[in-house]
């Protein structure tokens, strides 16, 4: 009950002789380029994620060890 081969070609065939090569050619650097801009943006936003969480990490081990300083002085 699966898709053969040859109606997948059959398929691309139609698709070639509807759209042209020229426009199918188009459309896949379009869809290619928006990949990588869509994965650009991911890696970005899980770096600035990363920045976040340091700065939240050093900001909570520096009010441990002043909180630890006034405890000494008690």
């Amino acid at each position: 009950m699966g898709i053969s081969i040859w109606q997948l070609l059959i398929v691309l065939l139609i698709v070639v002789i509807v759209f042209g090569s020229k426009r199918l050619r188009n459309v896949g650097s379009d869809l290619g380029s928006a990949f990588r801009g869509f994965k650009k943006e991911m890696n970005s936003d899980n770096e600035e994620n990363n920045e976040q969480l340091e700065q939240k990490r050093e900001q909570s081990d520096a009010d441990f060890t002043e909180t630890e300083r006034e405890q000494k002085k008690k």
